[in-house]
């Protein structure tokens, strides 16, 4: 079954249905709405697929990218700063992060129910509860990221159900079933090498694995870092999650064989859609083309107008030179002379993600300017230009890839045993490294240069996956670093007027980089922002709910 064509045409119909069937409350304590009869439905396999369909909705689109504006790495010319990334925002009365994960957990728990009586082959019903099983342990991980301690709901209820009264589950409970529901997914999915080219986009037992390590990897180093518990559990359920996609031979990174060295580039294009890339575990589709236009988005566009998300000082910062080394220790260093000093010598995975004069942008090389980019940057990641200049895109969003999965390995071993060999580097990192042409990351290098091992192997991880998601800002807040990192004023480039417009008397710190917001107006309460607040709304219609210290 091709998925895109289903979640995009044939799905716009039947989602009607299927949102009347199983319509979910608005809040995790109101009773469904009255619903059409389904007893003409499930009565097969297909009926089952197509209603898992419904899920994928939820999986990132690609606007979730300008989740960067919640960390260090981003920030966006609309709207003005960011509430999460500076700690002003409050208790929100409703909330789509609270009640968006419950309502896919009610309708993943209804497609569950019904499929005991599916009367169709039971390998092929096995598949779709597996579908509906991911997506749940999907929806309890996001739920268990923001708010900690939730209400594990497993079954549909109705007005006069104790759970509409549900009270908040420890959340080492809610992820333990959160694995049991990816070890069935596992056990019951297709591998990708199994999956039809014309369902590509649909859930793997590969992706399955891939949520588990992401899990394990979260889990472990926030309970690690915080305090909060079992470490070594979530840990090594990241390894064996990550060994077993390593070991499965199915994935790897992609290689854009018209231009090799610039594949890191290629990935976000369209060279790097479809089952023929290794390297894409998950991705959220949309398609066509501009002839056949079922579902697009407008997110190059957005790059270009800088409303989406605009790279950071820190983020810049953060990129190492050729020679494998920060600017602190590396004879490539020298003091900027114009913006495109700061992008020689370096890795080249700074100029792939970040425009420069020499990087063509729409009808001529780049020219730095502060009118659509308000550090003064502009991302390249999925900027495609005729997408720009049509205010259309069809690019799909990859939401997981190889490149992650061979990152989380490397951290949760070094997490694990507090160090990491150079056999493990070989078969994670310097994978990744090496399709950039920079050098291995090695013990002795590390040791040699009086570098820390810790903060390479996660500077790595922050320049693999800058721009996807929400990776740097759940990475702040596992490690406990966002008290740290996030009340810093957020910079841009280095001002010189003699190339850059769009900005007049800018606010310059003492080197002479923009100030974007400064310091004395952001803020992190350790007390209190590791987690998020529950919605006001939903704590006064459930009294076993209460809500997050400090909010």
């Amino acid at each position: 079954m091709y998925l895109r064509y289903y979640t995009s045409k044939l799905f716009l119909l039947f989602t009607a249905l299927f949102c009347l069937l199983v319509s979910c409350k608005k809040h995790l304590n109101l009773t469904p709405q009255a619903s059409l009869s389904d007893a003409d439905f499930w009565k097969s396999a297909n009926d089952m697929a197509l209603a898992c369909n419904y899920f994928y909705t939820y999986l990132p689109g690609i606007d979730n990218n300008t989740a960067a504006n919640w960390s260090d790495d981003g920030f966006s010319n609309s709207g003005g700063p960011n509430v999460i990334s500076n700690g002003s925002r409050q208790a929100p009365t409703t909330s789509g992060d609270w009640s968006g994960p419950y309502k896919l957990i009610f309708n993943c728990n209804h497609l569950l129910e019904k499929a005991v009586d599916v009367p169709d082959d039971e390998t092929l019903v096995n598949r779709y509860r597996a579908e509906a099983r991911f997506f749940r342990a999907w929806a309890y991980y996001e739920l268990v990221k923001k708010f900690g301690d939730v209400p594990l709901i497993l079954r549909t209820f109705d007005v006069n159900d104790t759970l509409t009264q549900a009270h908040r589950t420890h959340k080492e409970t809610v992820l333990d079933t959160a694995y049991a529901d990816i070890e069935f997914a596992v056990h019951h999915l297709p591998t990708a090498a199994e999956l039809p080219v014309a369902e590509y986009g649909r859930i793997t037992k590969g992706a399955a694995l891939a949520l588990k390590a992401r899990i394990g990897l979260f889990a472990g180093t926030r309970n690690k870092f915080h305090g909060e518990g079992n470490a070594e559990k979530h840990l090594n359920a990241c390894i064996d999650a990550c060994t077993a996609i390593m070991q499965d031979g199915a994935y790897g990174l992609f290689t854009y064989d018209k231009n090799v060295d610039s594949s890191y580039y290629y990935l976000f294009q369209y060279a790097g859609e479809g089952n023929a890339n290794k390297e894409n575990i998950l991705v959220r589709l949309y398609g066509e083309n501009m002839d056949n236009s079922i579902v697009s988005h407008n997110y190059p566009a957005n790059l270009g107008s800088g409303n989406g998300t605009t790279p950071t000082r820190a983020l810049m910062d953060a990129y190492l030179y050729q020679d494998g080394l920060p600017a602190d220790k590396s004879p490539y260093y020298k003091e900027q002379e114009n913006s495109l000093t700061e992008f020689e010598h370096r890795d080249p995975r700074m100029g792939m993600t970040v425009f420069n004069k020499n990087v063509w942008y729409l009808t001529s090389l780049d020219q730095p300017t502060f009118t659509f980019a308000a550090t003064g940057y502009k991302s390249r990641k999925y900027f495609i230009i005729d997408d720009f200049i049509n205010k259309k895109s069809f690019i799909d969003n990859i939401v997981i890839r190889y490149a992650e999965v061979l990152l989380m390995y490397a951290e949760a071993k070094y997490e694990l045993e507090g160090s990491i060999s150079d056999e493990d580097l070989n078969r994670s990192i310097n994978l990744i490294r090496a399709r950039v042409n920079m050098p291995n990351l090695t013990n002795d290098f590390v040791t040699n240069h009086q570098l820390d091992m810790r903060e390479e192997i996660r500077r790595e991880r922050r320049i693999e996956l800058a721009f996807e998601g929400e990776h740097r800002y759940w990475d702040l807040i596992r490690w406990k670093i966002a008290e740290t990192e996030l009340p810093k004023a957020i910079r841009g480039s280095k001002y010189f007027p003699q190339e850059q417009t769009g900005i007049n008397n800018p606010n310059l710190d003492a080197n002479g980089f923009v100030i974007v917001e400064a310091a004395s107006k952001r803020n992190f309460n350790p007390e209190r922002d590791y987690l998020w607040a529950l919605p006001v709304q939903d704590i006064g219609l459930d009294k076993n709910l209460y809500q997050n210290p400090n909010w």
